[in-house]
C-alpha cells in the first residue's frame, strides 16, 4: 500500500469540517491525524482516531506532521501560513490564501526559500463541469474559444451572522467565490492582457460585496466571471463559444452539496454531475447532443498534495496561481473604484 501522508487541520469551522477534513480522509494517500480546534467534542466525534489540539502553537509543534492545512477565517490565512513556512511545514491555505496580492507574494517567495510546498486550495479545478469543459477545449471540440462566461450565482437575501459576512474578517463573494472563477479561466487561458471588474453590496444592510462582475480582457477573446447573491433563476455555470462550436451547462458541480449532506467521495453518487450541452459546428457537420459531465473528484487535490509531499512529483497548481489570484483580486478593487480597466502584469512568485 502507498503511503500515507498525515494532515494537520488548523481550524474545524465549515470550511475545515466539510471540504477538508471528509476528503482528506477519502484521498486514499491522506489523512486527518492532528486537528487545531477549540470544537473539541465535534472534531472528535467526527474522527476519533485524530489528536485533537488546542491552538495552532501545538500543531506547529508536531514533529510528525509535516503538512498543515489552514481552514480558518480569511484574515489569518497570511500569519498562519507564514509561521508555518517559517516552521518548516508544508502549507495548504484555503481561499483566498491571503487578502491582496503583495501578501501572497510574499508567501510564495518564503515557501521557495525554505523549499517548502505553498498550495492554494483552489479545489474547484476537479469539479466535473469544469473538468469536461477543459477536455472539450483540449480536444479542439470548440476550436479557438472567443467568448467564456462562468457564473457562481444564488439566492440568499437574508444575511447570516458569520464571519464571511463581515469586511474585518475579508469576507465577502470577492474573497469567497472570486478565487475559484479567476483561477478556473486562468488554468484554461493563461494570463489577461487587462481587467475591469463591478463591485456591489446589493442586499440590505450588506457590509461586504454580494455582486461582482470581472472581465478579463485577451486579445483573441473575452471572458467573464460574474457571483451575485440576489439570483433567483440563475444562468449557465458555463457558456463557452468557439469557432468550431459552443458548450453550455447549468447547475453547479455536487460535490458541495453532497459534502454538506454527509455523503462522502467514494459514496455510489458522489460526484456525479447532470450533463451539459454541445453543438459543433464545422463545414462537414452540424450536430447538437448531450454531453456528459465527468465525475467531480475533489479528493483529486489531496492525492496531488501526496504525490507532491511524499513522491516528489509537481504540485499541479503553482505558488504563482495563487499570486496571480490575488493581484487580479487587488485589480478588481481598484477597476471599481477607479471606474476604469487596468493593465494585468503578473508579480513574479518562483516554487
Amino acid at each position: 500500500m502507498s503511503e500515507v501522508l498525515k494532515l494537520g487541520l488548523m481550524g474545524y469551522g465549515f470550511a475545515g469540517s466539510t471540504f477538508h477534513a471528509p476528503v482528506i480522509a477519502h484521498s486514499g494517500r491522506t489523512a486527518v491525524a492532528v486537528i487545531a480546534t477549540s470544537q473539541t467534542e465535534r472534531a472528535r466525534a467526527d474522527y476519533p482516531d485524530a489528536d485533537i489540539v488546542p491552538d495552532f502553537d501545538t500543531l506547529l509543534a508536531r514533529e510528525d506532521i509535516s503538512c498543515i492545512v489552514i481552514a480558518t477565517p480569511n484574515d489569518t490565512h497570511f500569519d498562519l501560513a507564514r509561521r508555518a513556512l517559517n516552521a518548516g511545514k508544508h502549507v495548504v491555505v484555503d481561499k483566498p490564501v491571503t487578502l491582496s496580492g503583495a501578501d501572497a507574494q510574499t508567501l510564495a517567495a518564503l515557501a521557495a526559500r525554505h523549499g517548502l510546498l505553498f498550495a492554494p486550495f483552489h479545489n474547484r479545478r476537479w469539479d466535473g463541469d469544469f473538468m469536461t469543459l477543459r477536455a472539450l477545449i483540449a480536444d479542439g471540440k470548440l476550436g479557438r474559444v472567443t467568448h467564456y462566461e462562468s457564473h457562481f450565482d444564488r439566492f440568499r437575501p437574508a444575511i447570516p451572522k458569520r464571519w464571511r459576512e463581515e469586511a474585518a474578517h475579508g469576507g465577502g463573494l470577492l474573497f469567497d467565490l472570486g478565487p475559484h472563477l479567476i483561477d478556473q479561466a486562468l488554468a484554461l487561458f493563461g494570463a489577461p492582457q487587462s481587467i475591469s471588474a463591478t463591485v456591489r453590496q446589493q442586499r440590505d444592510n450588506a457590509q461586504v460585496p454580494d455582486y461582482v462582475h470581472l472581465q478579463l480582457h485577451y486579445a483573441d477573446k473575452e471572458v467573464i466571471l460574474h457571483a451575485s447573491a440576489l439570483t433567483a433563476l440563475p444562468p449557465p455555470r458555463f457558456t463557452v463559444h468557439g469557432t468550431r462550436g459552443s458548450y453550455v451547462i447549468s447547475g453547479l458541480d455536487v460535490q458541495e452539496d453532497q459534502l454538506k449532506a454527509g455523503l462522502r467521495p467514494g459514496d455510489a453518487e458522489f460526484g456525479k454531475n447532470v450533463a451539459g450541452l454541445l453543438r459543433e459546428a464545422d463545414s462537414d457537420r452540424d450536430t447538437q447532443s448531450a454531453c456528459a459531465t465527468q465525475d467531480g473528484d475533489y479528493v483529486g487535490f489531496y492525492r496531488a498534495l501526496a504525490a507532491t509531499v511524499l513522491d516528489g512529483k509537481p504540485f499541479p497548481i503553482a505558488a504563482q496561481d495563487a499570486v496571480d489570484v490575488m493581484t487580479i483580486i487587488d485589480l478588481a478593487i481598484r477597476s471599481d473604484t477607479e471606474g476604469r480597466r487596468l493593465p494585468f502584469s503578473p508579480a513574479a512568485a518562483t516554487q
